[in-house]
């Protein structure tokens, strides 16, 4: 990140960095944004996190192959989706080299065998070819209460993600204030866009999909899913109206 004082650039400082053991598990702070649940010995977090990689349960076991994390921090979401596609191939792209540092030494983020690119998304979007069954969007710059999506999201960054899918790939993007922006970008895009809100979060994820998406389709298989059925209890989803 850099910072202009006077015309120059200038480097700015580190993003604090923190790690604190509290009763939901072990969490990942940065510049005081919450970035990073792990509750060792289990996959999922029972929160936003695994909001954020459910929207892979829409796909056929047989496309679950290969995932992007467009801001990895510590792997809450990445944890997931191993458990869930134990084989799949997943890249995680996180910029920030002290998250990634605090990820392998406090939060296992190795085992979960990540292909690990520290750099930004955006970039990674301009110049990636491989296509992927889903791209999960959780970025947001700032800090604290402030933080937000960057200016390049949904525009172009979802037009680049959206290029780089597979037929019938999901794009999933976790949303703050900027939900309704973002809704509106997917559902000029896809064919369906499913809303999902989590219990004790101000959070929305959303998911761009083909047509036979929808909240009643994710629903029911994540209550099939021996990974996140516990977690269908937090969720509230539902399509949204085109």
């Amino acid at each position: 990140m850099e910072q202009r004082v006077d015309g120059r650039a200038r480097r700015a400082e580190r993003p604090r960095v923190e790690v604190h053991e509290s009763r939901y598990g072990r969490e990942l702070v940065v510049d005081g944004t919450f970035a990073s649940l792990y509750r060792p010995g289990r996959a999922t977090t029972g929160s936003v996190w695994d909001a954020i990689a459910a929207p892979v349960l829409a796909l056929p076991p047989e496309r679950r192959r290969r995932f992007l994390f467009l801001g990895l921090a510590a792997g809450s979401a990445a944890r997931v989706v191993r458990a869930i596609a134990p084989r799949a191939e997943l890249i995680g792209v996180e910029i920030d080299r002290e998250v990634l540092r605090v990820a392998r030494a406090h939060f296992d983020l190795d085992a979960l065998r990540v292909e690990v690119l520290r750099d930004d998304a955006l970039a990674v979007l301009e110049r990636e070819r491989r296509r992927f069954d889903a791209i999960l969007d959780d970025v947001f710059v700032g800090r604290g209460d402030a933080v937000h999506k960057p200016a390049w999201i949904p525009h172009p960054a979802h037009d680049l993600a959206r290029a780089r899918l597979a037929s019938g790939g999901v794009l999933v993007a976790n949303t703050l204030d900027e939900a309704s922006r973002v809704a509106a970008s997917l559902g000029a895009s896809f064919p369906r866009v499913v809303s999902i809100e989590i219990e004790g979060f101000d959070n929305r994820v959303l998911v761009g999909g083909p047509r036979p998406l929808s909240a009643r389709v994710l629903r029911a298989a994540i209550a099939r899913s021996d990974v996140l059925r516990e977690t269908l209890r937090e969720l509230r989803l539902r399509t949204l109206a085109r």
